[in-house]
């Protein structure tokens, strides 16, 4: 290693900052958060460092770099543009064993600042030796979407059990289990969603039981409308450490790649009049499963909540009491929209959105019609592609205009998305003659014209009817 890599303590040690530009400014909110006792060397200060001397924050010397600024000091940073007064500063603090940071300039610099994910006291640092700081910086941006801000309150609350830990568990491989087993699993979860006195009752149970076994729990998870960048980072955080994962037909291929790579796989798929698994036999498995002690992953497309189940599968785990947590997805309809160039609701067309589904468990289409066709809204029907002409017909025979604009967008924000776009009286013939299929949503609304000129992911594909469709 051409550094070691360090992390020092600066609360309340004194620290000198050498420039008062944006760099400066930079420089100075980290030791400033470090708790350093902080003096800037410069004749002008930017606003914010300006504020902070005013406030008292740092103390400021208005004049230029002098030698003697440097003794006393437990750390130097020189972050001038004048690469001379650099030079000085740097010789001057190595000169007296003072650990000093040139900005951007390795070969001044006897240490260097790295990437830094905080999550105090849990602390991250990214260095490629000052070579590529853009590299270090990617790769921290990654880290800090992979760790959740919660882990900083989770290594926190187990600190505080540190010692009780060890005087329970004298073998290092039990203390091992029994940290792993909490650290991986529901407790820890409620930690950082900030149930702190359920999460401390519970440890202090398991520490009374000598318990070191993994506690079982599900998390139901919305996968979002099918593109993986729209995953939430609390998704993908669970995704990558569950043991189990039952995931159905809308959770694309793409999603499952991001999943933890052992876990096992239990497809559940559903599809319409072809289910895999009857939903009660997912429930009992849900149950089954996590009293197994496997943390499992409920995965679904778009959001739990919303034409999801989810609801009936939590049902049955809060009557066991078997833990759980709900993360939820961006709706396949907010995607479709957004990825479709349609507003769902815009003032001079729809002052109310209505999320609907195609078809009950028998398959017939009961719907509050004269609700769904009031003006001015927009109607988002979920599960409706198979019956799409009687969906139509069903709103046109309600009052609703025959050339209200209508559209069916097929495996929205992927790569495979097509939008169709027509009016509640030719939308059922495009449909057919496209060949889209599942799955699908249909909007209903004057928003959708906006499509031709708000769409922005893909172009609208343009369905000219033949004569017999027509008919």
């Amino acid at each position: 290693m051409e550094y070691f890599p360090i992390f020092m303590r600066l609360a309340g040690e004194p620290c000198l900052l050498v420039g008062g530009g944006e760099v400066a400014v930079r420089k100075a909110r980290l030791l400033q958060s470090a708790g350093a006792r902080l003096t800037v060397v410069a004749p002008q200060l930017a606003p914010e460092l300006a504020a902070m001397a005013a406030a008292g924050e740092v103390r400021h010397i208005d004049a230029c770099f002098q030698p003697a600024q440097v003794g006393g000091q437990r750390l130097v940073v020189a972050a001038t543009n004048q690469r001379e007064v650099n030079r000085l500063v740097s010789q001057t603090a190595q000169a007296q064993g003072i650990p000093v940071n040139v900005v951007d300039d390795p070969e001044l610099s006897s240490y260097i600042t790295p990437a830094i994910v905080d999550r105090s006291p849990l602390v991250i640092a990214v260095s490629t030796g000052g070579g590529v700081p853009v590299l270090a910086r990617l790769i921290r941006a990654r880290l800090e979407s992979l760790i959740p801000a919660g882990f900083g309150r989770l290594a926190q609350f187990a600190a505080r059990f540190r010692d009780r830990v060890k005087a329970r568990f004298g073998n290092v491989e039990e203390r091992r289990a029994f940290w792993e087993a909490v650290l991986e699993g529901p407790l820890a979860e409620q930690v950082m969603n900030g149930d702190e006195r359920a999460a401390e009752a519970d440890l202090l149970q398991r520490l009374a039981a000598g318990d070191s076994t993994p506690s079982g729990a599900v998390y139901l998870v919305g996968a979002g409308p099918g593109n993986p960048d729209l995953l939430t980072f609390r998704a993908l955080r669970l995704m990558q450490q569950a043991d189990v994962v039952l995931y159905d037909n809308l959770v694309a291929p793409e999603l499952m790649e991001l999943v933890r790579r052992d876990a096992e796989r239990i497809f559940v798929g559903k599809q319409r009049a072809n289910h895999t698994m009857p939903q009660e036999e997912i429930n009992t498995l849900l149950v089954r499963l996590a009293q197994e002690g496997k943390r499992v992953l409920r995965l679904k497309g778009g959001d739990p909540f919303t034409f999801g189940r989810g609801g009936e599968e939590i049902e049955l785990l809060a009557e066991h009491r078997i833990p759980f947590e709900v993360v939820p997805g961006i709706t396949s309809a907010s995607g479709a929209a957004a990825y479709a160039g349609i507003p769902l609701t815009h003032r001079d067309h729809a002052q109310a959105v209505v999320f609907v589904t195609g078809h009950k468990k028998d398959g017939s289409i009961q719907l509050d019609w004269p609700a769904l066709t009031r003006p001015d809204q927009t109607v988002v029907v979920y599960m409706g592609l198979a019956m799409a002409a009687e969906i139509c017909d069903a709103f046109i025979a309600h009052g609703k205009a025959a050339t209200t604009p209508a559209a069916v967008v097929q495996r929205a924000t992927t790569a495979q998305q097509r939008t169709v776009v027509g009016t509640l009286a030719s939308l059922p013939a495009k449909i057919a003659q496209s060949g889209i299929a599942s799955p699908a949503l249909i909007i209903v609304g004057d928003v959708v014209a906006l499509s031709s000129r708000l769409g922005w992911f893909r172009d609208v594909e343009e369905v000219v009817l033949t004569p017999d469709a027509q008919q």
